[in-house]
């Protein structure tokens, strides 16, 4: 009967919702995830005066999610401009009571 148990997660992402919980469990990513969530298509520059933290450090925390695809960039002229991709991470922020820029 306890075996049965083991339903309760064999259905279950648990490797991914385990990346993806580590991937919010740190502050600065999570400014700068809630930033993406609210007004897609910023650049590392405005994301950085938004958080207050450099634009490195920007660019060092958005590292991870554009590894995993839970973040993407399209060229604008010279400029970067990231957004959310990944619809489970998106799902995430809402919960958190993420909006949208109206």
């Amino acid at each position: 009967m306890p075996e049965s148990a083991r339903q309760g997660y064999e259905t279950v992402d648990v490797a991914g919702w385990t990346e993806r919980l580590a991937l919010l469990a740190d502050p600065t990513r999570l400014r700068v995830l809630l930033c993406l969530h609210y007004m897609p298509g910023l650049n590392v520059r405005q994301i950085a005066s938004v958080t207050d933290v450099t634009a490195t450090v920007v660019s060092q925390t958005l590292r991870r999610p554009r590894t995993n695809g839970w973040v993407v960039s399209e060229k604008a002229g010279r400029e970067q401009l990231y957004r959310l991709a990944d619809e489970r991470l998106h799902a995430m922020l809402h919960a958190m009571g993420a909006r949208h820029f109206d």
